[in-house]
């Protein structure tokens, strides 16, 4: 008896022949160790039927599909209707549904840091893909970290994975304004912070900030690894940008239901790790400079890369500005620009996009439907992204926001390994070019208690410096680079300044912040940790360099000095021996220029560090 799935056959037997071997599909494989092959499918068959399955649901293939539904995640809350539609579409392709739960993450809801949890969360995943029986998994995610979490784990398990990402959220209304977490959260709160706005206006301003379900609805973190996603052949096109709470995301999960079943079909061809190519990523690099992406994405994509056996170490920051030059910031979206994700989904999002990147995209990258990418936009309608509103949402190649070079990597005795600038995010253009005297902040308790004292030695001039907040140092890489601009200041007009840390920033903040330093101030020999208040810092964006101006051998002797003191020796020593995941993730992070991933998570497998 055999039952056709598209252009695949899968084969149904007699499960309790002993003289047979149990064929590895849907639920007979990874079948439980209890030295008797048979034995442990007929067990998992008596549990499973408590649910009531009967056999012919049994002989499907089963489409895994996970629930990161929590009561800490709006940006999840609609994880319910969308399992409810990838359901149907994997039944109304012959396929049997199985949803099951993992680790879920919020950014706003995780401490130290949602970051410090990516790790764990990707684990989660690649082993509950790893362990359960399932031809393909369906993976619901949407806040910052937790679709890089899940294509990390699902290209480690190499699985059939489809990302099924929750949405943005719709904006909200002030006094006839719109509002959008959280771009407009971080502006607000500074005027508030100044004395600009009132207490009963900033309550107000809280409520709507957030009036729907989905992920923040500007081009922060969420939106720009949904965009990425998509630009990776992952999921359908209006996945990057339908909004949470429409029909049109229910489709998609309705999609993602039906595509599901169909690539069972093709033996594996579609696992990610064949799927995705280093055309792939450098696909997804031009898109994330094109919509002058998050930050984080650097951070997330090296990470994903370098889970990919066959990719490992052939992507660097390198490639990011080499990327860069070519390709302009033309996505008017917050930080970057002035509207929401609604008004590039309405402008026909990455449909018209990748439209409009077309001259710098690899077009023979494969999709997860089986199609190469050039295929899928030789489908779209003709009239996508050719509507006047359409084009000043998504700028034509010759007419940008921002040049090149919107994310920029710049390097120097401060950062010999990489730093990040989002340079199209400055509000004063002038700062890309800019020398001024260090005001040291050794963490971010330091920080908390002397910003905003008003015997504080900065001017407008100053650079702010916040150490400890590397990927050790707090630990999990907190977005803690948005250091706040002093009170004293900002009640003066002050809205931006140079600001450098080992930190990240939210994808949805703006200004001219010098990001993922590294080597980060935690690691004994970085010269970012020895910085002293008053140091000269230059920075200049278009040479790309971040330089400390102290002479070559007080550096050598700070850097000495630190090595000897007691102090970083017991912190070290502490390191060591720190107990449960917190141990885990000090002894085994990576610098922020290699994805800040477990060195034994890698495709390239743990690194001595003796």
């Amino acid at each position: 008896m055999t039952r056709q799935i598209d252009n695949g056959t899968v084969s149904l037997r007699d499960d309790y022949d002993l003289s047979q071997k149990i064929p590895s599909y849907g639920l007979r494989q990874g079948l439980t160790s209890y030295g008797d092959a048979h034995f442990s499918l007929f067990l998992r068959k008596v549990f499973i039927k408590a649910l009531g399955y009967s056999e012919e649901a049994l002989n499907r293939p089963i489409i895994g599909i996970i629930n990161t539904q929590s009561s800490f995640s709006p940006c999840h809350a609609n994880g319910s209707q969308l399992i409810e539609a990838a359901k149907r579409g994997i039944l109304l392709a012959g396929g049997l549904p199985m949803d099951f739960p993992t680790i879920s993450l919020h950014e706003a809801f995780s401490s130290p840091t949602s970051m410090f949890l990516r790790n764990l969360m990707s684990m989660d995943t690649e082993e509950m893909i790893r362990a359960q029986p399932m031809d393909a998994c369906i993976m619901i995610g949407g806040c910052d970290k937790t679709v890089p979490a899940q294509l990390m784990g699902g290209i480690s398990a190499n699985k059939p994975v489809l990302p099924l990402i929750t949405g943005p959220m719709l904006p909200g209304s002030f006094r006839g304004k719109r509002l959008g977490a959280c771009t407009d959260c971080r502006n607000n709160w500074a005027t508030y912070r100044a004395g600009g706005v009132d207490m009963e206006d900033i309550r107000a301003i809280n409520e709507e900030l957030a009036p729907t379900a989905g992920t923040c609805g500007v081009m922060g973190t969420a939106s720009t690894m949904a965009c990425i996603t998509a630009a990776l052949g992952m999921m359908p096109l209006e996945g990057a940008s339908a909004p949470a709470v429409s029909s049109m995301r229910l489709r998609v999960a309705e999609a993602t239901g039906l595509n599901a079943v169909k690539i069972v079909a093709s033996g594996g061809a579609l696992a990610p790790q064949s799927l995705l190519t280093k055309e792939s990523f450098l696909n997804a690099i031009v898109v994330l400079q094109a919509i002058g992406g998050s930050t984080n994405a650097v951070v997330h994509l090296m990470a994903i890369i370098n889970r990919h056996p066959a990719l490992v170490n052939t992507i660097n920051l390198d490639t990011f500005t080499e990327i860069g030059q070519r390709v302009p910031l033309i996505v008017d979206l917050k930080p970057s620009g002035d509207n929401y994700m609604s008004d590039f989904h309405n402008a026909g999002g990455m449909g018209a996009l990748l439209l409009t990147l077309r001259p710098l995209l690899h077009l023979d990258t494969m999709t997860i439907t089986g199609q190469t990418l050039g295929q899928v936009l030789n489908a779209l309608p003709p009239s996508t992204g050719t509507f006047p509103y359409s084009k000043q949402i998504i700028r034509p190649l010759s007419d940008p926001l921002y040049p090149s070079s919107s994310l920029v990597v710049v390097r120097g005795n401060l950062a010999p390994n990489g730093a990040i600038i989002k340079a199209s995010a400055s509000k004063y253009r002038h700062l890309l070019s800019h020398t001024g005297p260090a005001v040291v902040f050794h963490n971010t308790a330091d920080l908390a208690s002397r910003i905003d004292d008003p015997d504080l030695n900065v001017t407008k001039s100053s650079v702010l410096v916040l150490q400890g907040v590397g990927p050790i140092g707090n630990p999990g890489m907190p977005e803690a680079g948005v250091i706040p601009i002093p009170r004293k200041l900002a009640a003066d007009g002050v809205q931006d300044m140079l600001r450098i840390s080992d930190g990240r920033m939210s994808g949805t903040a703006g200004g001219t912040i010098v990001l993922h330093i590294s080597p980060e101030s935690a690691i004994q020999e970085s010269v970012f940790g020895i910085i002293q208040d008053g140091d000269m810092i230059g920075f200049d964006c278009i040479q790309r360099t971040i330089i400390l101006q102290v002479d070559d051998n007080e550096i050598r002797r700070r850097i000495q000095s630190r090595i000897d003191s007691t102090r970083e020796k017991v912190m070290l020593q502490n390191r060591i021996v720190r107990r449960g995941y917190r141990g885990l993730y000090e002894r085994c992070v990576n610098q922020a220029e290699t994805g800040a991933d477990f060195d034994f998570l890698t495709a390239s497998g743990p690194v001595s560090h003796e």
